[in-house]
């Protein structure tokens, strides 16, 4: 097993709601993930995946708990936590190759490091020739390749996702999830990948954490054991869908009793 390469520890955060109350979205959160493994955080809309890895970017620090990624403190958001959105994040004005290109300038990168290293990823993610296109003029697919070569130019040892391909047809997000798990295989990232897609979870995944619905905390820890590349048409793959739809299922009717209760308070 390789050393904990991001430890959470009893990590709560609440937040204060436009009426004053105090809404608790996570709770007493404990995760360790090995260096090189790829975790999908699985559960329904308001169970705090997105807080959490939010938390774990720096972006949102947690109310209560600390958080460690590649041995040091997470107080900010860090170059060795490289995020990719789920609403692309591209700079519109900026073609392929500059949008790639931007963080390795701003580290003050020479030239001649910058085209040759913004070269092997647009080859590694078939990007060579779209490079002096603009965002407008690339499909969804087209533009989260390039949200992902932007994070992996910083050569983050850490990537952080949240629902990159939610907004994806089927065909487009399939090959997207090959080519990640490809990217995982040779650049040997430890990646956090948040979805709702029970499918996606196990397809991607040597780990999924299922979150219970408000508050959120760790409902179960499981380790896909299936080989890759996984066959979504196949029994055990199709058994591992059946038991985690039942956890989600779960969260999903004590959200609808929540908001039950709340209306009848209204």
């Amino acid at each position: 097993m390789n050393p904990s390469h991001i430890v959470v520890s009893k990590v709560s955060k609440v937040f204060q709601t436009a009426d004053q109350r105090q809404l608790v979205a996570l709770k007493d959160i404990e995760l360790e993930i090995p260096q090189g493994q790829f975790v999908c955080l699985l559960g329904p809309s308001g169970c705090g995946k997105s807080t959490l890895l939010n938390a774990i970017a720096g972006f949102a620090l947690p109310s209560a708990g600390r958080i460690i990624a590649d041995g040091k403190e997470v107080t900010a958001p860090g170059p060795e936590r490289g995020m990719v959105f789920q609403e692309y994040a591209l700079f519109p004005w900026m073609t392929v190759e500059k949008n790639i290109a931007f963080g390795l300038e701003i580290k003050g990168l020479p030239q001649a490091q910058i085209t040759a290293k913004v070269d092997q990823l647009l080859g590694m993610l078939s990007l060579s020739d779209f490079k002096h296109r603009f965002p407008k003029d690339l499909s969804g697919g087209m533009r989260q390749r390039v949200a992902i070569a932007r994070v992996l130019a910083l050569d983050s040892p850490i990537m952080l996702m949240d629902e990159p391909f939610g907004a994806l047809d089927a065909l487009t997000r399939r090959n997207l999830q090959d080519e990640l798990l490809r990217i995982w295989a040779e650049l040997k990232k430890t990646i956090i990948f948040v979805t709702h897609s029970i499918e996606e979870a196990i397809y991607l995944a040597d780990r999924i954490v299922v979150m219970t619905y408000r508050p959120g905390t760790v409902k179960r820890d499981l380790v896909v054991e299936l080989p890759r590349m996984r066959d979504p048409a196949s029994a055990e793959f199709n058994a591992l869908k059946r038991e985690l739809g039942q956890l989600v299922m779960e969260e999903q009717q004590r959200h609808h009793n929540d908001e039950l209760r709340m209306a009848a308070v209204d």
